[in-house]
């Protein structure tokens, strides 16, 4: 890579994709083995999917967990290209840092560019949205304590295929306070601010589109 660098041939990732055998091979140590190697495995990182693309483009404050959210959230670069900081803050882990840090790199000139280049050169930057529901959309909830059958993340990941969203503290803007076994101080803050609280039986009942007090 440093000699690809050096030569001027790269200076950027989709430079890779316009690299030629003949390029290669003219480099100190690569042979037309190497050469072919390496342009089968770019070949094949075409595939790789939008998250892997996300990653790669550098964005700041967006790790491989981030990625593969946006990418199953908006399903396609354009999308996210698109999107607004309100769009973007959907999306699990996407706060203001993120979704400004993500306005900012699509808003450069170079950065867009950069996204053509690489559509030019046949990289995959579509992924398969996660279907999601409605039923929550709109409604935040905060889990605490322990429940019956569902995990935390079974709970969390229960809400949010529904539409709903899953906050870490209590506040006038949460919907419902899911509460199991020792419950602590996020049921009291819950009862101090008259935010209703339900139990698991109540929030699969939310999930299935049915009053959790039937």
């Amino acid at each position: 890579m440093q000699q690809l660098l050096e030569r001027g041939l790269v200076r950027s990732v989709a430079d890779l994709y316009w690299l030629t055998e003949e390029q290669l091979v003219d480099l100190e140590r690569f042979a037309e083995k190497s050469a072919r190697t390496l342009l089968a495995e770019i070949e094949r990182s075409k595939q790789a999917g939008l998250a892997r693309v996300l990653m790669g483009l550098g964005i700041r404050f967006v790790g491989e967990r981030t990625a593969e959210l946006l990418a199953e959230e908006f399903g396609s670069i354009d999308a996210i290209m698109a999107a607004s900081a309100e769009e973007l803050e959907r999306v699990e882990e996407v706060g203001p840092r993120i979704s400004e840090a993500i306005l900012d790199f699509f808003s450069r000139p170079a950065n867009r560019e950069l996204v053509q280049r690489l559509k030019d050169a046949g990289v995959e930057m579509t992924a398969e949205k996660k279907q999601r529901s409605v039923q929550l959309a709109g409604l935040t909830f905060v889990l605490t304590g322990t429940l019956p059958t569902l995990t935390r993340e079974q709970a969390k990941e229960r809400i949010e295929t529904a539409g709903g969203k899953v906050a870490g503290s209590v506040s006038k803007k949460t919907s419902y306070v899911v509460a199991g076994e020792e419950a602590g101080s996020k049921l009291e803050k819950a009862h101090e601010l008259k935010i209703r609280v339900i139990d698991e039986d109540g929030l699969l009942a939310l999930v299935a589109g049915r009053d959790p007090a039937e």
